[in-house]
């Protein structure tokens, strides 16, 4: 596989409390990747382990080969972007203010807006269909407003590599296709790289390429859609007895309906 972003025997702990004992993990190359699992499991946790927003105890994390402690902030993010879980604005920021900060890795000397950064903030919020909002002040917005503005700022970052922490929270049901759709689009006409954290698994299974199912700070399966979606996986991961079909407009497997698995 060529991966992107490689995790080699990471381990991630909150002060004695071990979440991700010991993983090795790989994001491939110019695909969309799912992390799915239940609640407490770990996937925000190796999320923030991969972009270095939380410090690994133990293991590397390689991004494009090289070793992500060695390399600068800047550096850093001008090849990955981290839409994080539930950002917070700093207070008074319109909406194209807070866009405009993803523009900061490619600025210099005094960090002046130049014309490809303005056309990047632009495009940015053209495509989150937000522009309309630029001059809102970010506390006046609804929840669903806020999130594709932090997505906004992201693609503004103009990165190879995005990594997307629930990025369909708080959207209905149509936001929610908008975005995932508008980042398919990113994948397969420009090509970029997108892994994120998702709790629909039928979004999931539609939209990615590569799937990794966790449990207990462990990846129990990884695979295509087709080989994750079935009903020992749901099985072993959410303790589910699903029912799995055939997308007929995807030709993508769809979980129709579950209910709990029994115990024995």
């Amino acid at each position: 596989m060529d991966a992107v972003l490689t995790g080699k025997s990471i381990s991630v702990a909150y002060h004695q409390n071990t979440v991700i004992p010991a993983m090795d993990v790989q994001i491939p190359r110019g695909r969309i990747t799912s992390v799915i699992g239940p609640n407490g499991c770990g996937k925000s946790t190796l999320l923030k382990a991969l972009s270095r927003m939380t410090p690994i105890r133990e293991g590397h994390v390689l991004l494009d080969g090289r070793e992500l402690t060695h390399m600068s902030t800047v550096e850093v993010a001008r090849n990955m972007a981290i839409l994080p879980q539930a950002p917070q604005a700093p207070g008074g920021l319109t909406v194209k203010e807070l866009v405009s900060y993803g523009r900061y890795p490619h600025q210099k000397g005094f960090g002046r807006l130049k014309n490809e950064d303005h056309e990047a903030v632009k495009w940015a919020l053209s495509i989150t269909n937000t522009d309309e909002l630029a001059d809102r002040d970010m506390d006046a917005l609804s929840g669903g407003q806020r999130q594709r503005v932090w997505i906004a700022m992201a693609l503004a970052q103009d990165t190879p590599l995005i990594l997307l922490d629930e990025p369909t929270t708080y959207l209905d049901m149509a936001h929610q296709l908008e975005i995932l759709e508008l980042l398919e689009d990113l994948n397969k006409r420009q090509g970029k790289t997108i892994a994120m954290v998702i709790h629909d698994l039928n979004l999931a299974a539609r939209f990615s390429d590569w799937m990794i199912a966790m449990r207990s700070g462990k990846i129990l399966y990884e695979g295509t859609p087709k080989e994750i979606m079935t009903n020992k996986t749901l099985a072993d991961v959410f303790s589910l007895d699903a029912c799995i079909s055939q997308d007929p407009w995807t030709g993508k497997p769809v979980c129709v309906t579950y209910k709990m698995k029994k115990k024995e």
